[in-house]
């Protein structure tokens, strides 16, 4: 008898961890909307939290095995096709790499940078005379949307 409530209280928690996650994915997902052009390539991880976020978007996107939880930084460049492409793509992953991303990108060295889940980093390229740069465009966490 105890074992059961033990598994329906865990069974309760997962149930409102999951609303939980979806709703802060629709919010994440609102924000974007109006700010994303319809031409954006959507890249997410296999990571089941990942591709939460990224459904909630309605949009197409695809799942790439570079951005699993665990790969270089670079892994993540390489599928965004950083700094060449010329399309916006959106990456949608996890920590702790993307948090490196974003420190090599900005910084310009890998560092332990933390990203709060479901936060947002805008991150855009610019050309500049002395080479191409990186311009932080907008940092949002979830609560703040």
């Amino acid at each position: 008898m105890a074992a059961r409530r033990r598994a329906i209280r865990r069974a309760r928690c997962r149930a409102r961890a999951d609303a939980a996650r979806h709703k802060q994915a629709t919010r994440i997902a609102k924000w974007l909307e109006p700010r994303l052009p319809g031409s954006c390539r959507i890249i997410v991880s296999p990571a089941t939290r990942a591709q939460q976020t990224a459904l909630a978007l309605e949009r197409k996107f695809k799942t790439k095995d570079e951005l699993a939880t665990g790969v270089e930084p670079e892994s993540i460049l390489a599928a965004a096709k950083w700094p060449d492409s010329r399309e916006t793509v959106l990456v949608v992953g996890h920590q702790p790499t993307l948090g490196r991303v974003a420190a090599l990108l900005v910084a310009g060295q890998d560092a332990e940078w933390w990203i709060p889940k479901g936060a947002i980093w805008w991150l855009s390229k610019r050309e500049k005379s002395s080479g191409p740069g990186v311009v932080v465009r907008a940092v949002m966490e979830p609560d703040l949307m």
